[in-house]
């Protein structure tokens, strides 16, 4: 069976590289008119490059910080509002486990403000023209962190990915009356990004033998590998729409 994404436009935040770089590329390689984003531009560039969009599709690239009220709203009126939204930007932002009385502000808030804040003014910026158009699919790639305690041993990420399943139950109760599908995928832990080549490191020949262990499939998840966020892991419209899923 093809998937086609032709004729919808998506936003990606965290695009540059792992799980939203591989988000982004099948997206656009399906068809999709992609606005991928992320603070890393020359991994951005990096990502275009390689990217060979399918019939229609397309990959544009934007430096955004998520943080950042103002850069999503110029986004957007830039851009078009989206009609499938994509957060991935979040992660432990360089940070390492430590004790938790230990912990600043700051690190706390890093973390929280990427991660949660991040994903409430990604769909804060995109819900009005999700519901003039009476359609829209908003996906937040959290993770198993969320749902148990984190490997990263990093308290702030465990708190802020249970965040993001709090927020996306929130939204979808809202929103699913304007044609708005909201839900989250919870990868588990895979090597992504230097914060989590060194988390694997830490592990030892024995840890990391352990971990894969403790994996069904006896290896670890790829961007490559994972299901298309909105065609594998989210409900669908009702039996017998013309409109299913993303498309």
């Amino acid at each position: 069976m093809r998937i086609g994404f032709e004729g919808r436009s998506v936003l990606v935040t965290g695009a540059a590289r792992g799980i939203g770089g591989g988000i982004a590329a099948a997206f656009a390689e399906r068809g999709a008119r992609v606005v991928a984003t992320d603070l890393l531009e020359a991994e951005l560039a990096a990502l275009a490059r390689r990217v060979a969009p399918g019939e229609g599709g397309s990959l544009t690239t934007r430096r955004l910080d998520v943080t950042d009220a103002a850069a999503f709203a110029a986004l957007v009126a830039a851009t078009g509002a989206p009609d499938v939204l994509v957060h991935v930007a979040g992660g432990v932002r360089g940070q390492s486990p430590k004790p938790f009385d230990a912990v600043t502000e700051a690190e706390w808030d890093a973390i929280q403000d990427a991660n949660v804040k991040g994903a409430f003014l990604a769909a804060r910026a995109v819900v009005p023209g999700m519901k003039a158009a009476g359609y829209g699919r908003i996906v937040v790639i959290s993770s198993r962190a969320g749902l148990g305690v984190s490997r990263t041993g990093i308290q702030s990420y465990g708190t802020a990915k249970a965040a993001q399943l709090g927020l996306v139950r929130q939204l979808g109760h809202e929103l699913g009356r304007f044609g708005i599908t909201v839900n989250a995928v919870a990868p588990g832990f895979l090597r992504t990004s230097p914060d989590y080549e060194r988390q694997w490191e830490s592990y030892g020949a024995a840890g990391q033998r352990a971990m894969v262990e403790g994996i069904a499939m006896r290896r670890l998840g790829e961007p490559e590998t994972l299901p298309m966020p909105c065609c594998s892991s989210l409900p669908t419209t009702p039996p017998g729409s013309p409109d299913r899923c993303c498309r």
